[in-house]
């Protein structure tokens, strides 16, 4: 029951944030709330804000970037020691 409700929720936000799969699928993978992608939607006073799309896309590209990173710390420290 409670993941027909959250399948749910995840449709209604694809439908008024107007997501694609890919973009969705990062939405999920990144473990956000589909809740909160359909509060952040722009409102016609909010121009400064990003769509929805675009906002998931630079969280994504900022978390992979971090992750990359780290990736590359850890191997160069484990390349160090031998």
């Amino acid at each position: 029951m409670a993941t027909n409700k959250k399948a749910s929720e995840w449709e209604e936000a694809k439908k008024k944030c107007k997501l694609n799969a890919e973009i969705l699928m990062m939405a999920k993978e990144m473990d956000l709330n589909p809740r909160s992608l359909i509060k952040n939607i722009p409102n016609k006073s909010e121009q400064w804000k990003a769509p929805v799309s675009v906002w998931i896309q630079d969280i994504y590209e900022e978390r992979q970037a971090k992750s990359n990173k780290k990736r590359a710390l850890k191997e160069q420290k484990t390349n160090e020691k031998i």
